[in-house]
């Protein structure tokens, strides 16, 4: 009797679509990838101090309806133009969720949000929206979970999120080294900053690893090391909020420290509003009064939001434009913490 010691808890599997063949499927012509690759460039020189605006990545919690996120995103663009001459908007655009049990994972993993797990589906649609978003002239960021799944449409991101449940895992410093977009690193979810310092660190070091080729085959991928990694506070449950001045100037004089640029982006949300999303509004406050104050190392900030304020239960009948996982500020009242940032920077100069 033969006994089996292989895939003996796997009950199903199901084919995977290539990168490849998805890319053939939604193309990424010419002039959008110019796009992306000056929104690239443009992100690089805000995070390095060449360009004095500060970066804006707002956007909901997570996309579960491309329409909405759409629609969203033309809002935010127009609230973002008049205040073009200080601030740079880019729109959050996640397609996975980190849980910390169970829990819906995201647009790609289940597209239908009934525990289908469709995730031929979720891609098409993940890419489908990044080439809308491109086409509107928006750039994206965009968190990468799975560290296959960006072979599928990081040609797209502007902007990659490392997050505080991964920001310790090698595979996704190695992934990170690898990526061609700029890519922020969160604090680890207990606030420690030195863990996304050392993953900064590591991520400009070039790296062997493991992933899928385009055309979907297992290789072993060298990467050149990525030069532009940042640091992102969010906050964390041991040391509570980390948005404040002493704060901040104590994670800028770390990177220094490291040898690394004094320079870092602040998430308004998650451990910082407390997770309660209209505390982002006092986040931002602080933030602007640094700013205003001469602080420099502040060269980006994150805020959720989407159409409709706070978050709703998974159901039939969802709220159009409310998220279904954190809850998010409306698009009305995130437009003034906009233009109380863009004229902060235009303060200082």
């Amino acid at each position: 009797m033969t006994i089996n010691t292989d895939d003996i808890r796997i009950e199903h599997t199901r084919p995977l679509i290539s990168p490849g063949v998805l890319a053939q499927e939604l193309p990424l012509d010419d002039a959008t990838a110019a796009t992306v690759a000056g929104h690239r460039r443009t992100v690089e020189a805000i995070l390095a101090g060449k360009d004095p605006r500060i970066l804006v990545i707002a956007g909901p919690c997570s996309v579960h309806d491309p329409a909405a996120l759409l629609e969203f995103a033309a809002g935010f663009k127009a609230a973002c133009e008049p205040l073009a001459d200080a601030i740079f908007p880019v729109l959050r655009v996640y397609f996975e969720k980190p849980r910390t049990v169970i829990g819906w994972k995201g647009l790609i993993n289940d597209p239908d949000l009934d525990g289908s797990f469709q995730i031929n589906k979720g891609l098409r649609l993940a890419r489908k929206v990044l080439l809308d978003v491109a086409g509107m002239g928006l750039p994206s960021a965009s968190e990468f979970l799975d560290t296959t799944f960006g072979q599928y449409y990081a040609d797209l991101v502007s902007f990659g999120a490392i997050g505080a449940r991964t920001v310790e895992s090698q595979v996704h410093r190695e992934l990170a080294s690898g990526l061609s977009m700029p890519v922020g690193f969160k604090n680890s979810t207990n606030g420690h900053v030195d863990v996304a310092i050392d993953a900064i660190r590591s991520a400009g070091h070039g790296h062997w690893f493991p992933s899928l080729t385009k055309e979907g085959t297992p290789a072993v991928l060298k990467s050149k090391g990525n030069p532009h990694s940042y640091l992102i506070l969010r906050g964390g449950k041991q040391s509570g909020p980390n948005y404040g001045p002493e704060a901040v100037q104590a994670a800028a004089a770390a990177l220094a420290a490291a040898q690394l640029p004094a320079s870092l982006i602040v998430d308004c949300s998650h451990g910082n509003s407390e997770k309660d999303h209209r505390r982002q509004a006092q986040v931002m406050s602080s933030l602007c009064e640094q700013v205003q104050g001469g602080d420099r190392a502040i060269r980006g900030v994150m805020l959720e939001s989407h159409l409709v304020e706070g978050n709703q239960p998974m159901g039939e009948q969802l709220v159009y434009g409310q998220s279904i996982t954190d809850a998010c500020l409306a698009l009305e009242d995130t437009v003034p913490l906009l233009q109380q940032l863009a004229a902060a920077q235009r303060m200082a100069g």
